[in-house]
């Protein structure tokens, strides 16, 4: 079996003993440390993701997440028993399905909010980094939450992986047609594995609603260079509804199905030119 643990949860509770009785500064402070000193790797990765937002979110953060530890703390502990139950019989799913087996590191920690799942580079390798905190404020601890968000970020490797592109990836997650492309995939990569993707019926049926006027804001955020987190974050939102990305990423997805056939590796290696003009095509032609 390839993948491995880095379970960071004990250093947590080592951490959580000097620093539960202290203020918010005072836990952020303690908690780089004491906590994150022995992971400075996955420190730097969190606080260089919000400063690609601007200092509110840093400091929206600390207010968040270190008022909330004790509140968070029983429903991560469910959480990171919950991973441990799931991560085996996921990764001979995801084997039986797609017959790919290469080495993922799952890392499970508590850190400041940047995602309850995140695919990137850890320690050299092809890694899915678990917030616990995240999770916790999302409720999202159950077996089957966990379920969709495990296979949400391993997606995003296979994709890594079949593009053989691990560095530059991130990068052209940067680029707001490529980040649709991306989304979409690892969300259809849920319900490819698993037969479905449990949803909250009352977000979908008011995405189909409002579709024509998430593709306008999406392009315009496009022509006038503005950042599209509002459309990916939980603490953001566009007309009042997060997550909205991941639905126009997903249909569109179903588009280049129809398109390109349903063979996700072909879907997976498509050109970085050919993903953008693509998705400008797709968002075009949901106006008409």
């Amino acid at each position: 079996m390839k993948w491995r643990i880095i379970d960071t949860f004990d250093d947590f509770l080592l951490y959580w003993e000097k620093a539960h009785n202290k203020n918010c500064e005072e836990r952020f402070k303690l908690w780089q440390e004491i906590y994150m000193a022995k992971y400075p790797e996955l420190l730097r990765k969190q606080i260089e993701s919000y400063k690609e937002l601007d200092s509110f979110w840093l400091e929206k953060a600390k207010k968040e997440i270190f008022s909330k530890l004790e509140e968070f703390l029983p429903l991560m502990k469910i959480a990171r028993r919950n991973l441990f139950i799931l991560w085996e019989s996921i990764y001979y799913e995801v084997l039986r399905k797609l017959n790919v087996d290469f080495p993922i590191v799952f890392v499970i920690y508590v850190g400041i909010g940047s995602g309850a799942g995140w695919a990137t580079i850890y320690k050299s390798n092809l890694a899915c980094l678990l917030g616990l905190e995240k999770i916790a404020e999302l409720k999202w601890h159950s077996k089957d939450k966990l379920k969709t968000l495990l296979l949400h970020e391993i997606g995003h490797l296979v994709h890594m992986k079949y593009r053989k592109e691990y560095k530059k990836f991130e990068k052209y997650e940067k680029d707001p047609l490529f980040l649709l492309y991306s989304e979409g995939f690892a969300k259809r990569f849920v319900s490819f594995i698993s037969g479905k993707e449990k949803e909250d019926k009352n977000w979908v049926l008011w995405c189909r609603k409002h579709k024509k006027e998430l593709i306008r804001e999406y392009l315009n955020r496009i022509n006038y260079k503005k950042k599209v987190n509002d459309f990916f974050g939980d603490w953001l939102n566009v007309k009042g509804k997060s997550f909205t990305g991941y639905f126009l990423g997903r249909e569109f997805i179903r588009w280049l199905e129809e398109k390109e056939g349903k063979d996700i590796r072909k879907i997976a290696i498509l050109p970085f030119n050919k993903v953008q003009r693509l998705v400008k095509d797709w968002l075009f032609s949901q106006l008409e």
